[in-house]
């Protein structure tokens, strides 16, 4: 939501660990890309299912499309069935179903920015990861940073933005780049559990793939270079949910030791009751019942979509409380989600993982162009009013020119997300009193299109992947990007190493406590920021809630 030409900083080592400098100075734009090298005995790794075969891009091992599970319909993941001959990785694999690929959504801002791809779709064979290394075979052990995307729970894949390669970020931190699919929407998130029999166990089964990934990597990743007892997961959006959900996961404990989201803090996720119920009225929808659910089988896929739009209409209709995600998202079924993530405290079992936590100024800017579009006071006072009455729009100005009295563009007081949500999960993670978690605002502005963007959900990912050369449609390109996403990749890099960003030659990250209210700020000057929104967040608490962000920022 990444691929770049921007080459290596500088290398120091602190108390015996490698970390990367964030000196701009050491930056190389290269002339051009090194040769591609591929050919069938070329970048050949033994998995415990077979051999695959990759290629080399500029010195980085490239694997594409590995299966790491298989599914039947509404079934939980099983491994991949072996195979004999060398299996050819070089290009992505289809990305599961979904409906957002499928329609064209016309010409905007966002869609310019962000070059979403439109990938075929496959329901059985989209269970694949992507790997990037700078080394197989060699006896390393490399870090592993494993990249989940977003798009909501209902859609999205590892490829679905150009600058998802991670070539850049293998090059640059000597580290292991996986990027995965996992079943989403009706074939990933219904609850089937009620009609019993085989069901029982069809469930959080988008969960269930993702940990399915993750013992693929524990189990495979040593021939790629990597290191299964290093790993850090992240994701964005969707995928932040995703990352918070699976540390409430009894079976993805000790599958990685780190843990980042962005833009996707999650506290709480469905609770057993509607979902079982949401998805029997999906059942119902398609005229299934328990002595008969081999019918489910039958369907084609848009059959499935529409009976899932039945059965919401459905519990509607009979006054049922709305469900999460419309009943397609993560619940606590007991078994393989036990608790809500982050409410009222985090797992027991995931005090040691480390967190990096964060979201961006202006989420809202991702759908809404004419939020940002100049505006006067009047006119954002009129909105705010609307929205909330006089005096809370009074209070909700006077807040937000407090924490940014910088900005003195009214219409960016719309769009600005309070970070209600990020700072809960910071917040009782620092008090569970593991291991640390970091804070971090993203607020620099794209120039692009006249500024409609801003600090979007998702302009902080091409920084992070060090893509920005891939991204040139989203921030420019100019030489502040460049500049920007070498500190921030310095910064994920050595998360990913020591589970502490810090390195030599960037500003320092505190970690996060309820009392320092520590937020890293990214922009051109990157710094330490103390509670500095704290009367906007306790204010938007209060508030009822503008919308949802946009999960398509992510597809």
């Amino acid at each position: 939501m990444k691929y770049g030409m921007i080459l290596t900083a500088g290398v120091a080592v602190l108390t015996g660990v490698a970390v990367l400098t964030g000196d701009c100075a050491a930056q190389a734009k290269a002339p051009h890309p090194g040769p591609i090298q591929a050919g069938e005995k070329v970048a050949v790794v033994s998995t415990q299912y077979g051999a695959v075969r990759g290629y080399i891009d500029d010195g980085i091992y490239a694997f594409k499309g590995i299966p790491y599970a298989k599914a039947d319909r509404f079934m939980p993941p099983q491994p991949p069935d072996p195979w004999k001959e060398v299996m050819q990785t070089t290009l992505y694999g289809p990305q599961v179903m979904q409906r957002t690929a499928q329609d064209w959504t016309g010409q905007s801002d966002a869609n310019f920015g962000f070059q979403f791809s439109r990938e075929p779709m496959d329901e059985h064979a989209s269970l694949v990861l992507n790997v990037w290394t700078k080394g197989i075979n060699d006896g390393r052990q490399r870090p592993v940073w494993v990249w989940i995307h977003g798009g909501g729970y209902s859609a999205g894949s590892a490829n679905q933005l150009p600058f998802f390669d991670g070539r850049a970020l293998a090059n640059k931190g000597d580290i292991v780049v996986v990027t995965v699919n996992h079943r989403l929407n009706v074939l990933g998130y219904v609850d089937l559990r009620g009609l019993g029999g085989k069901y029982s166990e069809s469930v959080n089964l988008g969960q269930q793939d993702l940990v399915a990934a993750l013992k693929w990597v524990h189990e495979n990743i040593k021939n790629f270079g990597g290191d299964p007892s290093h790993v850090t997961i992240d994701g964005q959006s969707g995928g932040g949910g995703k990352v918070s959900t699976l540390t409430a996961m009894p079976s993805a404990a000790g599958l990685f030791q780190r843990a980042i989201v962005q833009s996707g803090s999650t506290l709480r996720v469905g609770n057993s009751e509607d979902s079982k119920a949401y998805g029997l009225a999906f059942a119902r929808a398609l005229g299934v019942a328990p002595e008969n659910t081999q019918k489910l089988n039958d369907f084609t896929y848009d059959e499935l979509v529409a009976a899932s739009r039945k059965a919401s209409e459905s519990l509607r209709q009979a006054g049922a409380p709305p469900t999460g995600m419309g009943g397609m998202g993560p619940t606590v079924d007991g078994k393989y989600i036990v608790q809500n993530p982050f409410d009222p405290t985090p797992a027991d079992f995931s005090k040691n993982v480390a967190m990096m936590i964060g979201s961006n100024l202006h989420e809202f800017a991702y759908t809404n162009r004419q939020i940002i579009t100049p505006q006067t006071m009047d006119q954002v006072k009129a909105t705010l009013t609307q929205r909330y009455g006089a005096e809370n729009a009074e209070k909700y100005i006077k807040a937000y020119q407090q924490a940014y009295p910088n900005d003195h563009q009214p219409q960016h007081i719309l769009m600005t997300n309070v970070r209600t949500n990020p700072l809960k999960q910071a917040a009782v993670k620092s008090a569970q009193g593991g291991a640390p978690v970091y804070v971090y605002l993203f607020e620099w502005q794209s120039p692009v299109n006249d500024g409609s963007l801003g600090a979007a959900h998702g302009m902080e990912l091409p920084f992070m992947f060090n893509n920005i050369a891939m991204a040139r449609t989203l921030t420019g390109g100019g030489e502040e990007a460049y500049a920007l996403a070498d500190k921030i990749s310095s910064y994920w890099i050595n998360f990913v190493k020591t589970g502490n960003p810090n390195g030599a030659g960037l500003p320092n990250w505190p970690a996060y406590t309820a009392a320092n209210g520590s937020t890293l700020s990214f922009d051109n000057q990157v710094q330490v920021k103390n509670h500095h929104d704290q009367a906007l967040v306790d204010l938007g608490a209060s508030l009822p809630p503008v919308q949802r962000l946009p999960t398509a920022a992510a597809r």
